[in-house]
């Protein structure tokens, strides 16, 4: 089975609110935890339509894979 690379976005706390990480970079910054999701499924979104796989993880909540 070959290993798929997956573009990572991560959301969680940043700075006194929430924002998207990727790559060590900070992005989409905002007060709401819903609004950095939404942020990060749209950049999900734009990854996967350029044909890049993706995965988007929220700090504090279950991550669950599928093999």
């Amino acid at each position: 089975m070959r290993d798929v690379v997956r573009t990572i976005f991560t959301v969680g706390p940043y700075s006194g609110g929430w924002a998207v990480e990727h790559g060590g970079s900070f992005f989409d910054q905002c007060g709401d935890k819903e609004e950095a999701k939404a942020a990060a499924n749209k950049r999900a979104r734009a990854s996967q339509d350029s044909g890049t796989p993706c995965l988007v993880r929220i700090s504090g909540e279950p991550f669950f894979a599928r093999a």
